[in-house]
């Protein structure tokens, strides 16, 4: 709601609590008088003058009122109302008015929130104006009209009203003070009562001592009245038993489900009960004693029925207070994605729903609890209109990346440069999958033209591969052979193994690729049958060095100590330097990645080399031994 739909509303309310103080001075009249027992002037109804204010300060209506599901059915009864012959019912035309700015706001408020969904900016948001706000402030202002015109009517009629009870009261005391003429003036006295009790209400400052000056002067002409005993108790009697109907009629109010009526039902009763003429004097305390008996039952019922409403105003404004803070939580949280937000606006407008089911809270906290909740509400939406304004900007800048890829990919679609260009493309796929989000239907027509393009120059590459898939083929067939070639030497394992073997490996490198898919199985089955003959081959290798070593060790020994010394340390340096270039190697395979296909075959190529100079490390050692135990056989 606008600031002026607001100024609108604060003035309507006031204009509504103007009238209801009018009703409430009406009231006044029946309970000040209610306050005064018809016999006595010195006994005071405390419960109903109390019972009545409460009433006047209630601030929800607790009558049941139809549901309307739109502005129109509102308007609709609102003309009917305006244009009836009847007088507008207060209560019906504030739940009227509730109800119809209830509707607006959240008409208001659902523009609003799609307007924001929509990308919309907040801050040039233009309120569109509403042609059913207008013909209803048109007809309330009839409305209102109509009810200032029926209170101007009902205060110069209590004004009249009061100039004919004064001049009833003024004939009461011309016949008080001709008591010679009491028993002959009765039945103008009985008429004065009847005409006394027809007069409704008058200004409330004037109700209580006029009905004290008349209470007075009609005690003091039944105390004058020289009727005979009959005549005297039978008036009594006929007033005790009109006086016992109202109480009874009181004592059964209590089982009124309705609290609301039932008081106001009381408040009748009070009336008929002050305008019936006296009792016996020794009855006059007892009958207002039940009366009164009876209304304090229906006061009380009257009381705690408010008290019962504010304690669950009161509950509704925690609830709607939790709810406010739900909202400013979910307005705290940080939204990383468009899904954080979809699934927090989902729950604002759960939060939303549940604040509809809650009924008022206090008058004073009712307007600030709604501000704050909606404050919250807006937060929310305005910075998720603000997020998806600048998505709407990434998209833009993605789409046009995405775009540049899809020309560059058309210029390499028809190219016959096959490896180069397979290269140019994957390396356009790599960069397409690095680019952010576009809008899904977009997103999916720019994936399906560059695909298109990819898709042209791969197709026409494999037409032209067949050939080339061809061969290597072939060349698996030759290198599975020169595998099954192998194995059969590592069986046989003559003298000329090492000849054998160095020709089928030559003959295994010199044959081309194969296919792509075999790649790896072929390579593990290769050097499987390789590594396990090239480890029988050093074995064998090491044995004839060693011996061959230890035959020429003893010419060396002839030559001196000195010489098996000097080769002792010849075979040191070759050890260490072994050594070093095997820790070489194991640091380099920390820095390599197992997790690709690459770095597999490398590692393992490495721990081969590593595992020959490994043997090469033990045949040192072995020749290093046999010097040691050629010294010791000289000494």
């Amino acid at each position: 709601m606008d600031s002026q739909e607001n100024a609108l509303l604060q003035g309507e309310q006031q204009e509504v609590k103007a009238e209801e103080t009018v009703a409430q001075q009406d009231n006044t009249v029946v309970t000040d008088e209610t306050s005064q027992v018809e016999e006595t002037t010195e006994t005071a109804d405390v419960a109903v003058e109390e019972a009545t204010a409460m009433e006047e300060n209630a601030t929800v209506a607790t009558e049941e009122h139809k549901v309307y599901q739109s502005k129109k059915e509102v308007l609709d009864r609102v003309k009917e109302i305006a244009h009836a012959e009847e007088m507008p019912q207060k209560d019906e035309v504030e739940y009227l008015k509730t109800t119809f700015y209830k509707l607006h706001i959240a008409e208001r408020e659902e523009q609003q929130k799609a307007y924001l969904e929509a990308g919309g900016d907040p801050d040039t948001y233009v309120v569109t104006p509403d042609e059913d706000e207008e013909a209803f402030k048109a007809e309330m202002g009839i409305i209102k009209e109509r009810r200032q015109q029926q209170f101007r009517e009902q205060e110069a009629e209590k004004e009249e009203n009061l100039k004919k009870k004064l001049d009833i009261i003024e004939r009461l005391k011309a016949m008080v003070t001709s008591p010679e003429e009491a028993s002959k003036t009765y039945q103008d006295f009985k008429a004065l009562q009847q005409e006394w009790r027809e007069i409704k209400n008058v200004p409330a400052e004037r109700a209580n001592e006029l009905w004290r000056n008349y209470q007075l002067y009609v005690e003091q002409f039944y105390d004058l009245l020289k009727l005979n005993s009959e005549a005297r108790e039978l008036d009594f009697k006929k007033n005790l038993e009109a006086k016992t109907r109202l109480c009874e009629a009181a004592e059964k109010l209590a089982e009124e489900e309705d609290v609301i009526s039932a008081f106001h039902q009381l408040q009748k009763l009070h009336q008929e009960f002050r305008e019936v003429g006296p009792v016996a004097k020794e009855l006059r305390e007892e009958i207002w004693q039940r009366f009164k008996a009876a209304s304090t039952v229906i006061n009380k019922r009257h009381q705690q029925h408010f008290e019962d409403l504010r304690a669950r105003e009161e509950e509704n404004l925690a609830k709607k207070t939790a709810l406010c803070e739900k909202v400013e939580a979910i307005c705290a949280e940080e939204n990383k994605n468009s899904a954080d937000w979809e699934r927090h606006t989902k729950e604002i407008i759960e939060i939303q729903t549940e604040w509809k089911t809650i009924g008022f809270a206090p008058q004073k906290m009712n307007v600030k609890i709604f501000e704050r909740f909606r404050a919250a509400c807006d937060t929310f939406f305005a910075n998720k209109a603000e997020h998806f304004k600048t998505m709407k900007d990434t998209f833009r800048v993605n789409a046009e990346k995405k775009r540049a890829l899809i020309e560059k990919a058309k210029a390499l679609q028809d190219s016959t440069e096959w490896r180069s260009t397979s290269d140019k493309l994957i390396a356009l796929q790599k960069e397409w999958k690095t680019i952010g989000m576009v809008p899904k239907k977009l997103g999916d027509q720019l994936w399906e033209e560059f695909l298109g393009a990819c898709n042209k120059f791969f197709e026409a590459r494999n037409a032209q591969g067949a050939d080339q898939r061809n061969e290597e083929r072939q060349n698996l067939e030759k290198k599975l052979d020169v595998i099954e070639r192998l194995k059969k030497a590592a069986q046989e394992a003559g003298d000329d193994l090492q000849a054998t073997v160095q020709q089928l490996v030559e003959e295994y490198n010199s044959i081309g690729h194969v296919p792509f898919r075999e790649k790896d199985k072929l390579y593990k089955q290769y050097h499987e049958v390789l590594d396990k003959l090239y480890k029988e081959l050093n074995i064998n290798v090491a044995k004839r060095r060693l011996s061959k070593f230890k035959d020429n060790l003893k010419q060396v020994a002839e030559r001196g100590e000195q010489a098996l010394d000097s080769e002792r340390a010849r075979l040191m340096r070759q050890y260490e330097a072994i050594k070093q270039e095997v820790q070489t190697y194991e640091n380099n395979i920390g820095f390599l990645s197992a997790s690709s296909k690459k770095g597999n075959s490398l590692i393992d190529e490495m721990n081969r080399k590593m595992q020959k100079l490994k043997d090469d490390m033990q045949l040192v050692l072995e020749k290093i031994k046999a010097i040691d135990n050629e010294n010791a056989n000289q000494e």
